[in-house]
């Protein structure tokens, strides 16, 4: 039978934050074993250095590039390398010409394809397809051969569109060569024209190359993208990856012509499929097997999860009117380097330093909990930066570390909070236990209150500042998280546990909870125990007991509130506004009669 007692809860709460810890760090160890993983955080451009890469841009046509179009594509080239997370990378235009772009490490092919692709996405329908490599030339048709058309084209999947010279060309059309031609010719987009898809080799598909029609929706009427497991229509998944595509208004109006006229073609006849060209490369040719009336389509086939997310990043940020060249490239170092992050981890250590001190100093052997609480705290950030970093490739900046050591404050302030509650109610006249209970009870309200706040905040900052200010709201709004888990899961659990003991809850002088040190002389005198009233010296004559020094400290912690009205007693009555025993008497009302009620009340 479970224990249903405060120290009950206490312990299992704390083996569940045990058991989270051991989790995370075993998912980390995983990762480590396999090589995936790494023990430390990955750092960002600002501590680890990186590759810097010149970008100069291409418009379709030879014309200039505008400043308009210049921060479009900053803004996406940001979004595609921190599609996955925040990687710390510095996008900026240089002269107003060029743009620079500098990821922290060796970016891989992938990478650099993905900054260079140019995002001229365009929806084309198909009219015909053929091998990926060129027809012998043995084997070619004579152009005079091919037939002419007969008419206009009625749509663009009409075969009207292929005239004898795009035929001939269509057998000659190397693909191979093609698309390692970096000076390839730009597609027109109110006429038929001729693209590749390179094969797949994770799924064995060969290359193909299509004559497609006009454009008929651009990639600029792309709301959205995103993937995940497809599902039938009942709701059941299929266990297959798909891409989930979303149009803007004017992208669902076309879309849906496109797929009235593309679905009742028969299974197998090319023209019953449409091409989403990026950049002059197909990269998907799906059937249309239903018309899309909502702007909301879903892609299938044979995607594993990397290639469903690689064709939905490009679909998302795909809105590109102009490619890049790399015009340069070189390493560069840290641009801060070892010197200052190990004056950035000084500061955080000057910072828990600090912090420990004071709460030595105010809640002296309690202030432990306070340490405890910010170590366990500390490893669960700690955790949850170096998973992600496996996971999402987050790097951690200067800006981040500077999050982390404001986090040791307000992280600190939480426990604070909680620790004032209980000694609320021990002035109160409860028992420590019943102290941590109701305590608990109103501490958690505030809390919870104050980190919705830095929370908030957090997200705000995020999303509306870019480059390393991200990384500091990123880590501010992780620990916030992570402080209100301490709070729930240990830091309450642990007083729970504490206040049973007969040190803490016997008021021991080092323990914090000591009488003397609540502010005013309180009621509670520990181990649950309730003093009797005594009169004020200043009515006795007679000498206070405690020590003049005590006296003094509880005069120091006394609030705004006792000390107004210790003056005004000591006005009425001529004793010392120092003195907390005479606003003891005081608030007592009827003097001894109902201090003793008090005492027999908690008996």
């Amino acid at each position: 039978m479970s224990d249903k007692t405060p120290r009950g809860r206490a312990k299992r709460t704390l083996w569940w934050l045990a058991g989270l810890i051991v989790a995370l760090a075993a998912i980390l160890g995983v990762g480590v074993a396999t090589g995936q993983a790494q023990l430390a955080p990955k750092l960002a451009l600002d501590l680890e250095g990186g590759t810097q890469m010149v970008l100069a841009p291409e418009v379709t046509g030879g014309q200039e590039v505008s400043g308009e179009q210049l921060d479009q594509a900053v803004e996406i080239i940001r979004q595609r390398v921190d599609g996955s997370g925040v990687s710390e990378a510095e996008i900026t235009t240089q002269s107003g010409r060029n743009v620079v772009v500098s990821l922290p490490g060796i970016p891989d092919q992938e990478t650099r394809e993905l900054i260079q692709a140019s995002a001229n996405m365009e929806f084309r329908p198909v009219i015909t397809m053929g091998s990926f490599t060129a027809m012998p030339e043995d084997q070619r048709t004579p152009v005079e051969e091919f037939p002419e058309p007969t008419a206009e084209p009625e749509n663009g999947s009409d075969p009207n569109w292929i005239t004898p010279e795009l035929a001939a060309e269509f057998e000659a059309y190397d693909c191979p060569a093609v698309l390692g031609d970096p000076n390839r010719d730009p597609l027109p987009t109110d006429e038929a024209a001729i693209v590749c898809q390179p094969g797949n080799e994770e799924t064995g598909q060969p290359g193909v190359k299509y004559i497609v029609g006009p454009v008929e929706v651009p990639g600029t009427d792309i709301a959205g993208a995103d993937y995940g497991l497809a599902n039938t229509a009942t709701g059941v998944s299929t266990n297959q990856w798909a891409v989930n595509l979303t149009f803007n208004d004017a992208g669902a109006d076309a879309f849906r012509e496109v797929t009235q006229r593309l679905t009742p073609f028969q299974d197998g006849d090319p023209r019953k499929q449409f091409a989403i060209v990026l950049d002059g490369m197909v990269v998907s040719a799906p059937s249309s097997n239903a018309v899309i009336t909502d702007g909301r389509a879903q892609i299938t086939g044979n995607f594993t999860e990397e290639s469903a997310a690689a064709l939905a990043e490009q679909l998302k940020y795909g809105a590109l009117p102009i490619s890049f060249t790399i015009e340069s490239e070189q390493q560069i170092s840290a641009t801060l380097g070892a010197d200052q992050l190990r004056l950035g981890l000084i500061a955080g250590l000057i910072g828990l330093a600090l912090v420990a001190v004071y709460s030595i100093f105010q809640y002296r052997l309690l202030g432990l909990v306070t340490m405890a609480s910010l170590v366990v705290a500390g490893v669960l950030t700690y955790l949850a930066i170096v998973l992600l970093g496996w996971s999402d490739n987050y790097r951690l900046s200067l800006a981040g570390i500077a999050g982390l050591i404001v986090a040791i404050g307000l992280t600190a302030d939480s426990f604070i909070v909680y620790f004032e509650r209980i000694k609320d109610e021990l002035r109160n006249g409860r028992s420590l236990a019943e102290a941590v209970e109701y305590g608990w009870l109103r501490a958690k309200r505030t809390v919870v209150a104050a980190k919705a706040v830095n929370l908030l905040a957090a997200v705000v900052l995020y999303f509306v500042a870019v480059g390393n200010v991200r990384g500091f709201a990123f880590t501010l709004g992780l620990t916030a998280v992570a402080d209100l888990v301490v709070v729930f899961m240990f830091t309450h659990p642990v007083m729970q546990m504490l206040a049973n003991t007969r040190f803490f809850g016997g008021g021991h002088k080092f323990s914090g909870l000591d009488p003397s040190l609540l502010g005013r002389e309180p009621l509670y005198q520990g181990a649950g125990k309730i003093r009797e009233f005594r009169p004020a010296p200043a009515a006795t004559g007679q000498a206070p007991k405690r020590s003049q020094k005590s006296s003094k400290e509880a005069a120091k912690r006394q609030t705004i509130a006792e000390r107004r009205r210790a003056e005004q007693l000591a006005a009425l009555g001529g004793s010392s506004a120092a003195d907390p025993a005479v606003e003891s008497a005081a608030d007592s009302g009827e003097g001894s009669t109902t201090s003793t009620d008090r005492t027999e009340e908690h008996k």
